[in-house]
């Protein structure tokens, strides 16, 4: 069994799904991000980074949103979550999701986490303020560049679509309109309506 250690509006909701859609056996706990939890002692013992998501599994503990979304894939090859018998694709998969997590996430992050890079208030205004382009540019470029359709990858539903559709939710909240990105939209709606996403975002509101 597997423990996915998780917070709401966070990118571990990418291997929430994940882990559904691959019919895994696992528990997920969530962490209180307003109560400070991810920097308990014993949530540092499991993830010194003090970030979730965290997966822990029968070998040790797993963390970067990448690397639990391979490895889920290749646990569970009955699923069919990414194209483990050819390498160059697999491969395809890793650029996206690791853009993903290098870029996109990154730019989001410059709205709420801006004592990161900077110090002064003012440079924290002025990220903010530049959220509404930097997004809405690394969504163009998935849209005309990187979405092969009707899934991210083509015909088949793989690892990278649970990624997309979790930084998409984000989207709105950073002044960002989806609609601009027509097959970006179409991919939220039709991610929306599976039963793997409808059952993770109803045990996140419980």
């Amino acid at each position: 069994m597997f423990k996915l250690y998780y917070a709401p509006g966070t990118c571990a909701l990418a291997t929430y799904i994940a882990l559904e859609e691959a019919g895994a056996d696992y528990t997920a706990e969530r962490l209180n991000f307003k109560a400070n939890q991810q920097n308990s002692p014993d949530y540092l013992a499991i993830n010194p980074k003090a970030r979730v998501p965290a997966l822990v599994t029968d070998r040790g503990v797993l963390t970067e949103t990448p690397a639990m979304l391979a490895y889920i894939a290749q646990t569970f090859p009955k699923a069919r979550l990414a194209p483990l018998d050819d390498p160059f694709a697999f491969a395809q998969a890793q650029s996206f999701n690791s853009y993903l997590c290098s870029t996109v996430h990154v730019a989001h992050a410059h709205k709420m986490r801006g004592a990161r890079w900077a110090t002064e208030e003012s440079s924290f205004v002025d990220m903010k303020q530049m959220i509404p382009k930097t997004m809405g540019a690394c969504f163009s470029l998935i849209e005309q560049k990187m979405f092969k359709g009707p899934w991210v990858m083509g015909e088949q539903y793989t690892i990278c679509d649970p990624y997309l559709h979790t930084l998409s939710l984000w989207l709105e909240g950073d002044s960002v309109d989806i609609n601009a990105t027509p097959k970006v939209a179409d991919h939220f709606k039709r991610m929306s309506d599976r039963p793997a996403v409808r059952k993770v975002m109803d045990a996140q509101k419980a």
